[in-house]
């Protein structure tokens, strides 16, 4: 993790920052969620890592420690029918947007992942795979993907027949043959590739 990097931020004299990051962009059905959240600087959670790369069990148990040592926290959640409405970068951005806006104390530096962002009066930088690089941006991919991750569970009891419990609305060969099968859920994507096909 690139913490010099951080520590040097805070040499220019921030002190609040955040880390923002998105789970569910490139899912066939449900939100997009994002979070956002200010870690103190002395803040020590082994194990943090670009949340792809870790086990449901093991993103559960950070989300825990995130959560106890968070100076902040935000989520955002934008609907399916929203990103069908104004596509999924926009729709990613607005996640970002909402998660950001929800943090108290608000910060004054934020570091989010990707080679773009949001359109944001407070200080930034976008940072391509930055949820590799940068521990708060990796906090915040956990963040996002645990709560994205246990809608999906919920809406898996809803709609048991697409398996969401499972994949958690991504194009899994199952999820294809399930929309195949059983037609778009109201939770689908219609303007998604491997969904539209299917309307």
């Amino acid at each position: 993790m690139r913490a010099e990097e951080e520590a040097g931020l805070r040499a220019e004299g921030y002190r609040l920052i955040a880390g923002v990051d998105e789970a569910g962009r490139g899912s066939l059905a449900g939100p997009v969620v994002a979070a956002a959240v200010i870690l103190p600087p002395a803040a020590v959670i082994d194990g943090i890592d670009d949340s792809k790369r870790l086990s449901p069990r093991r993103r559960e148990q950070l989300d825990v420690a995130i959560r106890g040592q968070a100076l902040a926290i935000g989520i955002g959640v934008v609907s399916e029918k929203v990103i069908d409405a104004i596509n999924i970068l926009q729709a990613t951005f607005l996640a970002m947007q909402q998660a950001i806006g929800a943090l108290d104390p608000s910060p004054d530096f934020l570091l989010i992942d990707g080679d773009r962002s949001p359109t944001c009066s407070i200080p930034h930088r976008a940072i391509p795979s930055g949820d590799r690089l940068y521990f708060p941006i990796s906090a915040a991919s956990i963040l996002a993907k645990v709560s994205r991750d246990r809608m999906m569970q919920q809406y898996h009891r809803a709609y048991p027949q697409y398996g969401f419990g499972q994949h958690k609305g991504y194009g899994t060969k199952d999820h294809l043959l399930a929309i195949a099968r059983f037609g778009a859920s109201p939770l689908h994507r219609r303007s998604f590739r491997g969904v539209r096909e299917q309307l």
